[in-house]
């Protein structure tokens, strides 16, 4: 399989280059948005496809700072959803993002962290940075890439990714700058090496037959010297989490390599 050919078949039409500057001047970090994203033809399969909240292939993560379901084992998942994940991570399409980074970019063939997301009513992600440094293949995350999957997602619903400055006299986030309605066939790419503050801290509202379902794709890049050795995701307390010492204690666990796998239940 080509993937010259097959990609036609699966992403729209789009010039990488074109949003250069839009890319450069975002604030508070570099990203940008690309609507109607996948084609018609493959955004229908995907959702088709997409596995059901109560699967059993699902890793859980239900705690204060997190409440979602992730899956990134490529054998589970099914054919177009495949091929998507396939192509996104092939050379030809990595190349295009490297014209907004001026570096060599590498996809993650394990999906660290990435693959299938799902976030039922009352889901939520505390705001965050995302690892620095792979924890095996010790490149640095450079790029991220989410697809929104979810039919006629309402905005009342909440679930908007939001993108916080950083406030360097307390090494956090400080105000929210953007918010992005998780748009159905949307993808969102932002640099996650700008102290990338993001998530969605405020539980979300809709249906209880509806979930907020996404892909993620991560890129790597050689190190800077400027990379900061974080092997797992950086948490932060929301609000009055801010004085919980079980949650800050939970956060703890949560960044640590040999600690944050207790975060998550086991497949159920």
């Amino acid at each position: 399989m080509n993937s010259s050919e097959i990609g036609p078949s699966l992403i729209n039409p789009v010039d990488i280059l074109s949003y250069k500057e839009t890319w450069t001047i975002a604030k508070p970090f570099h990203h940008l948005v690309i609507d109607s994203f996948l084609t018609e033809s493959a955004i229908s399969d995907i959702v088709a496809e997409f596995p059901s909240f109560d699967d059993k292939l699902w890793y859980v993560y239900d705690n204060p700072i997190e409440i979602k379901k992730a899956l990134n084992s490529w054998d589970r998942f099914p054919k177009t959803i495949y091929t998507l994940f396939w192509y996104l991570n092939s050379p030809e399409f990595v190349s295009q993002l490297e014209v907004l980074t001026d570096c060599k970019l590498f996809p993650d063939p394990g999906l660290n962290g990435g693959g299938l997301h799902s976030h039922r009513s009352g889901g939520k992600l505390n705001t965050h940075l995302d690892y620095s440094l792979h924890p095996k293949l010790r490149l640095e995350r450079r790029l991220n890439l989410l697809v929104y999957v979810t039919p006629n997602w309402e905005e009342s619903w909440g679930g908007h990714l939001g993108l916080w400055d950083h406030d360097e006299a307390n090494e956090g986030p400080k105000n929210l700058v953007t918010s992005i309605m998780p748009k159905f066939n949307r993808a969102v790419l932002f640099d996650t090496t700008q102290n990338s503050w993001h998530g969605l801290p405020e539980p979300i509202t809709c249906p209880p037959n509806v979930t907020r379902n996404s892909l993620a794709i991560y890129y790597l890049c050689e190190p800077r010297q400027a990379a900061v050795d974080r092997s797992r995701a950086l948490f932060v307390p929301h609000k009055e989490q801010s004085n919980d010492e079980k949650v800050l204690e939970l956060i703890k666990k949560r960044s640590g390599v040999n600690t944050s796998a207790s975060v998550y239940v086991d497949k159920k």
